[in-house]
C-alpha cells in the first residue's frame, strides 16, 4: 500500500498532535485530587493506561506517516528521471 504525501502528513500531524496533548493531560490528572489516596487511585491508573496507549498509538502513527512521506519523496524523485529517458529515447 502506497500513501499520498497528503495522508502521510496528517499522518505525521496526528502524531505529533498526540504528544502534544497527552502529556499535558497526564500532568493534570497528576494534580487531581481523584488521582492519590494511600497510592495511585483507580481514576489515576485508568487515564495513565489511556495516556499510554494514546501515545503508543500516536507514535506508530506518525512513524508510518514519516515512512510514508520518505517513499513519497523517493517516487518523486525516482519517477521523474525514468519518465525523461523514455521521452528523449523516442519510445
Amino acid at each position: 500500500m502506497t500513501l499520498s504525501k497528503r495522508a502521510s502528513w496528517f499522518l505525521i500531524a496526528v502524531g505529533v498532535w498526540t504528544w502534544a496533548i497527552w502529556p499535558n493531560f497526564l500532568r493534570n490528572i497528576w494534580k487531581d485530587d481523584r488521582s492519590w489516596g494511600d497510592g495511585p487511585t483507580g481514576f489515576f491508573t485508568v487515564h495513565l493506561v489511556l495516556t499510554v496507549v494514546s501515545l503508543a498509538i500516536g507514535s506508530a502513527v506518525g512513524w508510518l506517516g514519516i515512512r510514508g512521506a520518505r517513499a513519497a519523496r523517493q517516487r518523486g524523485t525516482g519517477d521523474a528521471a525514468p519518465s525523461k529517458q523514455l521521452i528523449n529515447s523516442g519510445r
